[in-house]
């Protein structure tokens, strides 16, 4: 078989048939009278392997040792290639991901299009300092999509504030995209996206935060219920008051159930937090953390609960009892 017809049967160039040859990869079986190339059956099974090998992304000098080479044990190899072929996929993933971003800032001219580029960049930069910069300069000029990715990966916290501060002046969409970090299987990604969230301006990002308050992850249900709590939202007061118990960020719970506790809610939160003192389940810490938050609760119902404390078995629990009653002035 002539070099033109193993072309048009291998689909093939002739010429890249006789580079193959010069790097040893195919020998034709032998020549005509002529003197022109003649392949065998079996040369042509052989350039219908190397072209194989070519597809899944072996270089010819790779595909040379896997044929040639009587040891060679093509497990590594395949190994390498799906590595490479993973890191491919990311890059032009990442690439398409850009591009996207680039079309959604909906550049006028090719300058805008550098200007967004030159931003998106500057927000994947190693230097915390470029990160901010970026983070400040990119509100009306980046897709608000590029910027929610950034600020649930980002760990420094003078860019995460930038970053939350671009968001919440970024207009509609953002919260949404920050929402789906708080299922991110990484606490860190999970807590950036709650922290976002609650700076979020207006009432987009509030019924994420509301139905953030069943979150498994305490953290989570802690910003959100203070969130919550200071737009003077009564969802957040049970999980307020776990706050409390829990010790975790207790002063600022307390300060946020204080805020709530007008008429209607002063009663409730009297009572849930009596309630928790009072359940045979709360340690001496936590019940003295509950008291000192009766404080801050106005009204009729909070007075009793300090006055049923006055002869509690924690010493501790009894002063402050006696001491805040005499402040509310029913001692």
């Amino acid at each position: 078989m002539l070099i033109g017809e193993v072309a048009r049967r291998s689909g093939v160039s002739a010429r890249m048939l006789r580079h193959y040859e010069s790097l040893g990869l195919v020998r034709p079986s032998g020549r005509t009278g002529s003197g022109y190339r003649e392949y065998s059956g079996e040369d042509v099974r052989r350039i219908f392997h190397i072209e194989s090998l070519r597809a899944v992304g072996l270089s010819l000098r790779e595909i040379g040792r896997a044929l040639d080479d009587p040891g060679f044990t093509p497990s590594a190899l395949v190994d390498d290639l799906i590595l490479r072929t993973r890191e491919r996929i990311a890059a032009e993933t990442e690439l398409l991901t850009r591009l996207q971003r680039v079309r959604a800032a909906d550049p006028a001219a090719w300058e805008d299009v550098l200007q967004v580029l030159a931003l998106l960049r500057a927000l994947g930069s190693t230097s915390a300092g470029t990160r901010q910069r970026a983070a400040l300069a990119s509100v009306d000029e980046v897709p608000v999509e590029a910027l929610a990715q950034a600020a649930l990966g980002e760990g420094d916290p003078y860019v995460a504030g930038a970053l939350r501060w671009a968001l919440s002046r970024s207009g509609g969409g953002g919260a949404a995209l920050l929402a789906e970090g708080l299922s991110s299987p990484v606490a860190a990604v999970r807590e950036r996206a709650v922290r976002s969230l609650a700076e979020m301006p207006g009432g987009e990002a509030a019924p994420l935060l509301r139905d953030a308050l069943a979150s498994p992850d305490a953290v989570v249900r802690g910003r959100a219920a203070l969130a919550l709590g200071a737009q003077g939202e009564a969802a957040a007061i049970p999980v307020l008051v776990d706050m409390i118990v829990a010790g975790r960020n207790d002063t600022d719970a307390a300060d946020v159930l204080s805020s709530l506790a007008d008429d209607a809610a002063a009663d409730r939160i009297a009572s849930l937090l009596a309630g928790r003192i009072g359940d045979g389940t709360t340690g001496p810490p936590a019940r003295g953390r509950l008291t000192q938050a009766l404080a801050g609760i106005p009204g009729p119902t909070a007075s009793r609960a300090l006055t049923g404390l006055l002869g509690d078995a924690d010493p501790g629990v009894a002063l402050t009892a006696a001491y805040l009653l005499r402040l509310r002035g029913d001692g």
